[in-house]
Formats: structure tokens, sequence, C-alpha cells
């Protein structure tokens, strides 16, 4: 099984890419390479694919990466499933995973984030969660997703640690990380990655 990614940018045409664009291609590189596991299409919408475990993590990573831009935002479908055929372009590839990922990200309303999979009450359960953590994650601060982002890239790090790299106070770390929810997001994060590896072994 593989997990798909689908996004796209939230009032992209309002920002110039110039501002963007470039620290989204840095983090979706530490991913893996352009085009056979990620590519940015029509502009602005992105397709990703990775192993299910490592999904929501890298989606609170790219909501993270974009809303360090003022009055950008990010909506992601995240798809689980089989994938029946893998070409040189993630965009050309096919499968379960693609179409529940399409499907996660047409069902967006209110949502920024949501997922769908073969396993009906995991999804139910993610969502409710997911739903909640975008209440905290839709109005991150520029400054706090900047702080989310090194600490979810250096996850052993201590804040002090962080703060150097970002060359800020550590007390303002601290205070960055409290208001994203950073604590109550990475256990649902874990939760999703223990409940996940359970059900595609089954």
């Amino acid at each position: 099984m593989k997990a798909v990614i689908t996004a796209d940018i939230v009032n992209s045409r309002k920002v110039s890419p110039n501002i963007w664009l470039t620290s989204l291609k840095t983090m979706l590189s530490s991913v893996g390479a352009e085009y056979s596991v990620w590519e940015i299409y029509r502009g602005d919408s992105i397709q990703l694919i990775t192993e299910p475990a490592k999904a929501l993590k890298i989606a609170v990573l790219l909501k993270s990466v974009i809303k360090q831009i003022p009055n950008l935002d990010i909506r992601i479908g995240i798809g689980i499933g089989n994938v029946s055929y893998y070409s040189e372009k993630v965009t050309s590839s096919n499968g379960a995973a693609f179409i529940n990922s399409g499907e996660a990200f047409d069902g967006l309303k209110k949502n920024t984030l949501a997922i769908q999979s073969d396993f009906k009450k995991f999804d139910e359960v993610l969502n409710i969660m997911l739903g909640l953590a975008t209440l905290t994650l839709d109005n991150w601060k520029p400054a706090m997703a900047e702080v989310v982002q090194k600490q979810l890239e250096n996850p052993d790090s201590k804040q002090i640690e962080i703060a150097e790299m970002l060359q800020k106070k550590q007390s303002n770390v601290s205070y960055s990380l409290k208001k994203a929810g950073y604590d109550e997001i990475m256990k649902c994060i874990h939760y999703y990655e223990k409940e996940i590896q359970k059900l595609c072994l089954l």
C-alpha cells in the first residue's frame, strides 16, 4: 500500500510564486525526487506518493511551509491504497491510492485536510481528529509555522537548538510551539502512524 497526497495552494494567484515556490520545492525534495515522487502541476497543485505511515507528517509539513507566507493556505487530501500503475511521473500513475486521494481532496469543504482509505472506521475517526486539528493549523501565524517546520524536520532537537537554528529566543520558540498546538498535533500524528501501520499489515 501507498499514500498519495493531492493538494493545492489557496490564494496562490494573490501571491507571487517567487515568494513560496522555492521553499516548497526544498521541502518536497527532502521527501524524494521530483516527478517520480512529487510533482507541482497547473502552477499551484501538488501530487506526492509516499509510505502510508509518513503521509500525515508530510501533510503537516506542507502546511507549515505554506502558512509562513501571509494570506496563503493549502488544502490537502490523503489517500491510502494500492497502486496499480507506476509511471515516471507521479501525476500519470494510477490505482486506489490515487482515487482515494482525489476523492478526499474533492470532498474538502470547510476543512483543509482529510483522509480516505479502504478502512472506513479508521477514516471516520481520523477525519474527526483532523477536523479538530485544522482549527489550529489553519490559524497558524507565519512565525509559528516557521518554528513548527523546523521542529518537525528536527524532531530530536531541543528547543534551545531550534532557537539557535532560527536565530530566535528560546522563549519565542516555546511560545510558538505551544500556540501552534505542536504537542497535540504530534499526538495525532503518532496515533495515525501506529494505526495505519496495523491496518497495512492486514
